[in-house]
């Protein structure tokens, strides 16, 4: 288990070390330069020259790149000069929330789709399962938008349960829970279909296997090969398939977060897009990223731990 892990961890800091020189070749990419993006087309030749200098720009780029490297580990994102504040402290306020909306929904997406793939597994064909299917290939088939848009219509406007925007938390990380039911619903129906999907098909494959028929030979019951034998063998194309989604789940957070008003992360986003504050934009992307890679490491590990198989791969 310990080279597994070693060796998972090692791609994990070889795909952030990429991440990272994209951000940074992207950052000299930007119209007129990083520091006339921070400082405006107005700015006078001293401001640009001064900022240059001060954030070692004219020096040779592995050293510029090493410099930004060493910021960022640290912590220092740049200046939100559109916003008056450093990025990092922007970041510390949005993205733990985007954190806690992908993490709930993510959660409820598995807790609930395990037992229905399961139940849809061992009830093959049967007229439970044909409602079920119809009903997730429905949710399949819409998108993350328009599926927020009839949580909206549906719990809000026509039965008013939960609020359909956030309300204003400032700097103030706590956030009320009725605040984040619609965009955590929204966000769990739209992977749970996914994952009952394919939980469904890695249990029918299973049923089939050797080893539940000679489980049901030795008097075994049905719900005691479900559980003991068949659950944990389906859960490795559900993890497999969490660590695959991540990054689609969060970048949806951008989506969901921008139609329920939610200060998360996707919001800060959409709002420094339109005010092209580059520096936030990219202070995002990086932090995500680099979650996103945490989040595919930690699906590794839970694989390994699922299925002891690929600990020698």
């Amino acid at each position: 288990m310990g080279g597994y892990l070693l060796r998972r961890t090692i791609q994990a800091l070889v795909t952030m070390l990429a991440v990272s020189v994209v951000v940074f070749i992207v950052l000299h990419l930007l119209p007129g330069g990083l520091v006339r993006a921070q400082l405006g087309s107005k700015a006078t030749p001293l401001a640009v020259h001064v900022l240059e200098k001060q954030e070692g720009l004219l020096r040779p780029l592995p050293i510029q790149y090493w410099i930004w490297l060493t910021n960022t580990v640290s912590g220092n994102l740049g200046f939100a000069y559109k916003l008056n504040q450093p990025v990092s402290s922007l970041i510390g306020e949005y993205v733990p929330r985007t954190f806690m909306l992908v993490g709930i929904s993510m959660l409820l997406a598995v807790s609930i789709a395990i037992p229905v793939g399961l139940w849809q597994g061992s009830r093959r064909n049967r007229v439970d399962d044909h409602v079920l299917s119809s009903f997730m290939l429905v949710l399949y088939s819409m998108p993350t938008f328009l599926l927020g848009v009839v949580l909206i219509v549906v719990l809000n406007l026509w039965l008013p349960v939960f609020p359909s925007t956030a309300s204003d938390y400032g700097t103030n990380l706590t956030v009320d829970i009725r605040d984040l039911a619609l965009p955590i619903l929204t966000l769990t129906l739209a992977n749970v279909t996914y994952f009952s999907r394919y939980m469904r098909s890695s249990v029918i494959d299973n049923l089939l296997e050797d080893y539940v028929k000679t489980a049901k030979a030795k008097g075994a019951s049905k719900g005691r090969v479900l559980i003991k034998h068949v659950l944990r063998n389906s859960l490795n194309s559900t993890v497999t398939l969490v660590g695959l989604t991540l990054p689609y789940t969060v970048s949806g957070s951008l989506i969901v977060e921008s139609i329920f008003d939610f200060p998360g992360a996707g919001l800060l986003f959409w709002n420094s897009a339109q005010t092209r504050d580059f520096q936030v934009l990219l202070g995002v992307v990086l932090v995500i990223s680099a979650a996103t890679v945490l989040g595919n490491l930690l699906a590794d590990i839970l694989y390994g731990v699922v299925d002891p198989r690929v600990r020698s791969k």
